[in-house]
């Protein structure tokens, strides 16, 4: 945490069901090897309204925005960015003397991410999943200009919803799918009962020629695990979780930390 808590101090806090933290480890270690005086917080609310209204009246710098307040945020905002219009979900609030702006940076990192990686637009895709995260890394995808895909979900009505937003079709089984860009977007290989699930299978793994987990914690799932035994070049939620929360920190205090201190506050925040 920072060194010093004064009147000054600018507060950042995070919005979720269930804080973790990550974010809070995150923004507070910048804080502090930049000598930034500000401190993060995460909070849960059981009245979102009133808490996004706390923010306008308290000065509260900016926050993060986890499900499921992404979409029912939008509403109590008073400017939102393209980043956020593209995919109709807020996963950042910052707040300008009052005027409340909100943006995506979920959907920033998947497409610098995509980018950073080379993928080619003209690789078949399988994003598993259907909820909030999964339509910003649909949509980025949509947006850097891929077309042929498939969204591959079991509950039909949110699959066909989201393959519609952005320009794929519908599955609700990945068997027989000639895809080359795999992308797990399910609480798949996270801890808990699914943790040892594949969200794909050993032979679809073997004929892709990338695979993108978006799951972070544990950075190394069993398809992250797979894919580099198969020597199969990877995208990892870790990667998608960090980008992501740089992004905040530079919106909320208009510096933008180096390479090697980001690497030092993400492998403290994920220690």
């Amino acid at each position: 945490m920072t060194a010093r808590i004064d009147r000054d101090t600018l507060l950042c806090m995070s919005l979720s069901a269930r804080p973790g933290n990550f974010g809070t480890r995150f923004q507070n270690y910048l804080y502090e090897a930049l000598d930034l005086n500000y401190v993060y917080k995460a909070f849960t609310t059981g009245d979102l309204a009133a808490a996004i209204g706390g923010i306008r009246a308290l000065g509260i710098r900016g926050c993060a925005v986890s499900m499921p307040f992404k979409e029912a945020c939008i509403p109590l905002l008073d400017e939102i960015k393209d980043s956020a219009a593209a995919i109709d979900s807020v996963n950042t609030i910052v707040n300008d003397d009052g005027f409340l702006i909100g943006y995506n940076t979920d959907y920033t990192a998947v497409t610098q991410l995509i980018r950073q990686y080379g993928v080619s637009p003209q690789t078949p895709l399988a994003l598993r999943g259907s909820g909030g995260m999964a339509k910003a890394v649909a949509c980025a995808l949509r947006d850097a200009g891929f077309g042929q895909g498939h969204i591959v979900a079991r509950n039909e009505a949110s699959g066909r919803r989201l393959a519609q937003t952005a320009g794929f079709a519908w599955t609700p089984d990945s068997v027989g799918l000639d895809a080359r860009l795999l992308i797990n977007v399910t609480p798949i290989g996270m801890e808990g009962p699914e943790a040892e699930r594949l969200a794909f299978s050993e032979a679809e793994v073997a004929v892709a020629d990338v695979v993108f987990d978006v799951v972070a914690l544990p950075a190394e799932t069993p398809l992250i695990r797979l894919a580099r035994q198969l020597d199969k070049p990877v995208i990892t939620g870790a990667e998608v979780i960090v980008l992501q929360a740089v992004e905040q920190f530079v919106l909320y205090t208009g510096v933008r930390p180096d390479d090697a201190l980001v690497a030092r506050a993400a492998a403290h925040a994920l220690g």
